[in-house]
């Protein structure tokens, strides 16, 4: 049996798929705080050390997308 997905892995999923649409979609789901809270760390995934080059390109990839609900 396999273990259920858990909503905050469905949130990241959608997050980090490199599709717009996907990713405006996750992130108007969340409260302010949430969203400044995933903007942060999308910022230290894409910027700090230690996070794996296809980490790094969705997180930019991300960053990109959401660069209208930030501006």
């Amino acid at each position: 049996m396999s273990e259920p997905i858990e909503p905050l892995e469905i949130l990241w999923d959608n997050l980090l798929s490199r599709q717009p649409e996907r990713i405006q979609s996750a992130f108007r789901q969340l409260d302010a705080a949430g969203q400044q809270g995933v903007w942060r760390h999308l910022q230290r995934m894409a910027t700090e050390p230690g996070w794996h080059p296809e980490q790094v390109r969705s997180a930019q990839v991300a960053l990109d997308s959401l660069k209208s609900f930030t501006a």
